[in-house]
């Protein structure tokens, strides 16, 4: 098998650590790994396939020779993403600065994977959030066609990086203590509390964090016109997102049509059995790789309505698998 000199921007952060994690376990076609950082992590040691490799800081020259570039590294990649393209390298970037460029493809692999035939050296990789929640709108919408997505996310503190998951448990322990519990990576206490404020607010009072759920479906769905009404939510849970989704469809699907196709779509595991209180939960889920659906019903109040509840590892299949997965698509398709 052709293997590829792959660069990861961010080596030293949660996804780009998980980057690293992933590709060594889905035999990802290495030839030789380059660990970028910023300039003050220069010298830094990760690990990939039972070898130590000294992280360097992150400039244009360190692209030369690289065919993959796996960028978890945030802005950074304004500057430092074109000049990997012109150095022949294919940029798959994990943040927000490319998602919504009409010229550069959001794709995620068991949705939209014919899209990375038109890049042009750039390929987006969706918000966490919108990557769980489009996998399993995927199947449904292709059987019945959704008219409208009404959407509740609750998710980890790992979403805010590694200070997201240190405040939740040093609050833990101040609480546990009856120490005074002071917020900093959060607006406010996180632990033991529901806070629904993710990223900034916009003027319509939507925040970024939602909008992003709106804006990112219509393009990876194609249906510019879908109707997405998101709330997004953190909750005290260390790792996976959880989403409650109610869909409106344009043609009838009873309960069970909707699970056979679930239980059929790649990437998805069908769990639910109410009666044996089978369902799916972020603390089950976290280090796994698959979209878990479950608590699949009616909603009686709507025309062909359904309601899931959907939970997955968002390091994960929301940002390192399905970065690592499209390189994989780009590699099947021999566009590198």
């Amino acid at each position: 098998m052709k293997k590829y000199n792959v660069a990861v921007v961010g080596a030293t952060g949660a996804v780009g650590t998980e980057m690293l994690k992933v590709m060594e376990e889905r035999k990802f076609p290495v030839a030789e790994l380059k660990a970028l950082a910023d300039p003050r992590e220069a010298g830094a040691i990760v690990k990939f396939q039972g070898r130590d490799y000294v992280v360097e800081g992150a400039s244009p020259d360190s692209f030369e020779g690289v065919q993959i570039a796996l960028f978890a590294a945030g802005d950074v990649v304004k500057t430092l993403g074109p000049e990997a393209v012109k150095r022949g390298a294919v940029v798959i970037d994990n943040s927000s600065t490319f998602r919504m460029a009409p010229e550069v493809p959001l794709v995620v692999p068991e949705v939209n994977p014919e899209d990375v035939r038109w890049h042009k050296g750039i390929i987006a990789n969706p918000n966490c959030s919108t990557i769980i929640m489009v996998v399993p709108l995927k199947a449904i919408h292709d059987a019945a066609r959704i008219k409208r997505v009404v959407v509740s996310t609750y998710q980890a503190v790992s979403g805010a990086g590694i200070a997201g998951l240190k405040e939740l448990e040093q609050q833990t322990r101040q609480w546990a203590n009856g120490e005074k519990l002071v917020p900093d990576a959060f607006a406010y206490q996180i632990a033991f509390n529901v806070i629904p404020h993710i990223d900034v607010f916009e003027p319509n009072d939507y925040t970024k964090e939602e909008l992003k759920m709106v804006f990112e479906t219509r393009k990876i769905m194609h249906e510019p016109e879908m109707k997405v009404s998101p709330t997004a939510v953190r909750v005290p849970v260390f790792r996976s997102h959880s989403e409650s989704i109610n869909i409106e469809l344009e043609s009838p699907l009873d309960v069970e049509t909707v699970k056979e196709l679930l239980r059929k779509a790649p990437g998805i595991v069908v769990q639910d059995e109410p009666a044996s209180k089978a369902y799916p939960m972020p603390l089950y889920t976290a280090d796994r790789d698959e979209v878990f659906v479950g608590r699949i019903r009616r909603d009686d109040t709507v025309e062909n309505g359904i309601n899931l509840w959907v939970v997955a590892d968002q390091i994960r299949k929301g940002a390192a698998t399905n970065a690592v997965q499209i390189a994989e698509v780009l590699i099947g398709e021999r566009l590198i």
